[in-house]
């Protein structure tokens, strides 16, 4: 049923894009348009609503299509001006009151925020200056403490998957060691999950710190029983004992994955070769599971917002979509418990994680 009098919500995207941001807007759009709303997207994030204001009407018709399609129409950035809240800047210069009081003159009913950990912090610090905002939870590493998960990790999960089907096969025909790096900077799902699904031998993790002389003995098993040929992946983020993450020269994390090729090559004599699979994670058209998820999060945002419930996050637990406190989904990232259920089936399947048990 229509609202009496026109209401306005704005909706933006921040952060690294994933599969299924656009998808989420389109169902902000279709929900809203159902209650008479008037919809605003955001554009560049959060740094829309500085200065001169980046916005766009958005209609149904606008979002058509939009399902299948990858990136966001609104655009995205990262932090920008919104780092760590400085207290000591004047109200005038503080970006965060400078956003609160452009979501008031744009007669926001409600923001919706779509992005991961470092989105929805920064939403929180705007709910805390009174702005009614509403977080969708958005990353592919699935990292995001308070959800179940998260969209454009099924996605990311697919590449990875069939990435490693992949290798399997130019592995097997020139016995070779075939490195994956995938994404994963803090926490290891992408690489847990695709590794057991694609039948890795070896899954090195954040969570896991390995040795390589594990790592490599592994390889020296397998050609001992026979199988002349070894699959390892392995998460951006993973890290040595003793050691920390590798970056490439730019500053960027990255590296990891040439680093292991290069020793199991030194330390076992065979042909190895490394692949990156890189922001390849991140493009193209949402699975279905991402596309289903993405739409019911967009849908339960507007209900929210109809509901004036802010300063809460939608989440998907037990299957079923529910509300949590952005205090619930930000501070912290959910990661990988090394005696969680999925590392002991990879052991139990023969799967090293270069630690030796």
């Amino acid at each position: 049923m229509a609202t009496s009098a026109r209401q306005r919500i704005g909706v933006l995207t921040s952060g690294g894009d994933a599969p299924g941001l656009n998808a989420v807007i389109r169902a902000v759009v279709k929900a809203a348009s159902g209650l008479g709303w008037e919809v605003l997207g955001i554009e560049d994030g959060f740094e829309g609503l500085l200065g001169e204001k980046s916005y766009r009407v958005l209609t149904n018709s606008d979002v058509q299509g939009l399902l299948p399609r990858g990136g966001t129409i609104l655009r995205t950035t990262n932090k920008g001006h919104f780092g760590s809240r400085r207290t000591d800047l004047p109200p005038e210069e503080d970006p965060y009151v400078q956003a609160v009081n452009a979501i008031r003159e744009l007669g926001l009913r409600g923001l919706i925020t779509i992005g991961g950990e470092g989105t929805q912090r920064i939403a929180m610090e705007l709910y805390k200056l009174g702005a009614p905002v509403i977080g969708v939870p958005k990353t592919i590493d699935n990292d995001l403490a308070g959800t179940d998960r998260t969209f454009g990790f099924d996605t990311a999960l697919q590449v990875a998957t069939d990435a490693i089907d992949r290798l399997h096969t130019t592995a097997a025909s020139h016995n070779r060691v075939m490195v994956l790096e995938v994404m994963g900077r803090h926490t290891g799902w992408i690489a847990l999950h695709a590794g057991l699904a694609g039948g890795s031998d070896i899954i090195l993790i954040p969570e896991i710190p390995f040795d390589i002389e594990i790592v490599a003995e592994k390889v020296r098993q397998r050609e001992a029983s026979g199988s002349t040929f070894s699959i390892v992946v392995v998460a951006e983020g993973a890290r040595p004992r003793g050691g920390t993450e590798m970056y490439v020269s730019d500053g960027r994390l990255g590296g990891i994955g040439h680093w292991v090729g290069s020793k199991l090559e030194e330390l076992t004599g065979k042909d190895t070769r490394v692949v990156v699979l890189g922001h390849i994670q991140r493009g193209g058209s949402p699975s279905p599971y991402d596309r289903l998820l993405s739409t019911r999060y967009g849908a339960a945002a507007v209900k929210a917002a109809q509901e004036g419930v802010f300063g809460e996050m939608v989440a998907l637990r037990a299957q079923e979509i529910t509300m949590v406190p952005l205090a619930e989904a930000t501070g912290h990232l959910k990661t990988v418990r090394p005696h969680s259920d999925l590392v002991i089936c990879g052991r139990s399947l023969g799967v090293s994680f270069g630690d030796g048990l």
